[in-house]
């Protein structure tokens, strides 16, 4: 579907709503994820310059602007996550549609987002911060009830145990290729 159709058949599901409340919202169904698309934005635009249109919404904590990876230009099109989830509801309702230097933004919910792959070339604290975002933790109190505590990976553990992973997935591919190039 055309983006700007899209973007359009979004503000009409939002006017509805509107006018005929219910209890549900079209918006229920990415009530677990925090994460939203940007699209269309002007290229010159960079993470801050988006932050602070999208930070109005709520608390920003994560922002992946897609860059060519031989230019390092933007692409023209982010995800972003905030730390509360109804954000995204205020920002797609309130950001879809509005034009920013002459370029009209779509902006729409993430049901499942997953990190870059690029993982290789990333230092261990822009890892760190692809996998967990910028968000303060959330408390967690124990429960009483719980059987036995499950040993904690300390993070620099767990992210080399993640390029291990990696490393091993793409070894095995490369040599999965080697083999039908040779029969």
């Amino acid at each position: 579907m055309n983006p700007l159709t899209n973007m359009r058949n979004v503000l009409k599901l939002s006017e509805q709503e509107l006018k005929n409340p219910s209890g549900k919202s079209w918006h229920d169904m990415y009530r677990d994820s925090a994460w939203i698309f940007i699209a269309g934005f002007p290229y010159t635009l960079s993470e801050g310059d988006i932050i602070c249109v999208f930070s109005q919404y709520g608390e920003v904590v994560n922002i992946n602007l897609v860059r060519d990876s031989k230019t390092g230009k933007s692409k023209g099109f982010c995800f972003l996550c905030y730390e509360d989830q109804r954000s995204t509801v205020l920002a797609v309702d309130n950001l879809n549609g509005i034009k920013i230097i002459d370029r009209t933004l779509r902006v729409d919910h993430v049901a499942d987002y997953k990190p870059p792959k690029d993982n290789e070339k990333l230092d261990e604290e822009t890892l760190r911060l692809y996998m967990e975002g910028c968000a303060p933790k959330p408390v967690i109190k124990p429960n009483p009830a719980a059987r036995e505590p499950q040993p904690e990976l300390k993070l620099s553990e767990a992210i080399k145990q993640e390029k291990q992973k990696r490393n091993k997935s793409s070894k095995e591919k490369k040599h999965k290729k080697r083999r039908k190039s040779s029969e």
